[in-house]
């Protein structure tokens, strides 16, 4: 979700006004992934590298992640969604962020309309390296280690690979998502920013994907099935 602070600035407005205006497409994308069939979907909301931002915007972001989780968890329950938070593991989140996050996974475990996973303090490489550590210390010997073993300790390894990433506001690059979920993903940078980004927009990217053959190294195309973003 991409392009919060250029929206502001070609507004003469501070960033944080592009991350307020966030909120909407949030809930947008949401609704419409869940009206069209998508099973997961995920949303990168934070990444480790954005602790780097400064102290006063990362602060700003904690708050209003609050006021979005606390005011959208009834909804989001009531859809039957489950809601799953991927990172959270940096101390310096807010104890009440924390559990908020905590809360609203509790509230939501059961539901099974569709998955919502929030990446969080989240980075693919901290990801493959916790993996990489979890196999140690199950003691497999190396000659066992496959790529099913592997991901078997990632981070939800019930969590399919990703078919279909949408990296708003034209930025062409992975910035360190789900490294190993997206090794066969399609890839749409549709130029909109983040915060002018509606259901539409969302709905086309979905067309898109769906016109695509898709090989896995292979000859032969395969179907485009259920769509994991």
């Amino acid at each position: 979700m991409d392009g919060n602070g250029r929206w502001a600035q070609q507004r003469s407005l501070p960033r944080t006004s592009g991350h307020r205006a966030a909120e909407t497409p949030v809930i947008e994308v949401i609704e419409a992934a869940r009206s069209a069939g998508v099973k997961w979907l995920s949303l990168y909301a934070f990444s480790t590298e954005n602790w780097r931002r400064p102290t006063s915007e990362v602060d700003f972001l904690m708050e209003l992640v609050r006021r979005v989780v606390r005011k959208h968890a009834a909804l989001l329950h009531a859809r039957r969604i489950r809601c799953r938070f991927l990172g959270v593991t940096d101390p310096r989140i807010p104890a009440p962020l924390a559990r908020d996050f905590a809360d609203l996974m509790t509230l939501t475990e059961a539901n099974r309309g569709m998955t919502l996973t929030v990446a969080f303090d989240h980075g693919g490489r901290r990801d493959i390296v916790e993996a990489a550590r979890s196999l140690i210390r199950s003691s497999i010997p190396a000659d066992a280690v496959d790529e099913r073993h592997f991901a078997a300790h990632l981070p939800f390894p019930d969590t399919p690979d990703v078919d279909l990433v949408i990296r708003t506001s034209g930025e062409q690059r992975i910035s360190n998502f789900m490294l190993w979920q997206v090794a066969y993903a399609e890839w749409v940078f549709p130029p909109v920013l983040w915060p002018d980004f509606r259901a539409p927009h969302f709905l086309e990217c979905v067309r898109a994907y769906q016109h695509r053959d898709r090989r896995f190294g292979g000859v032969t195309p395969h179907p485009n099935g259920e769509t994991h973003l």
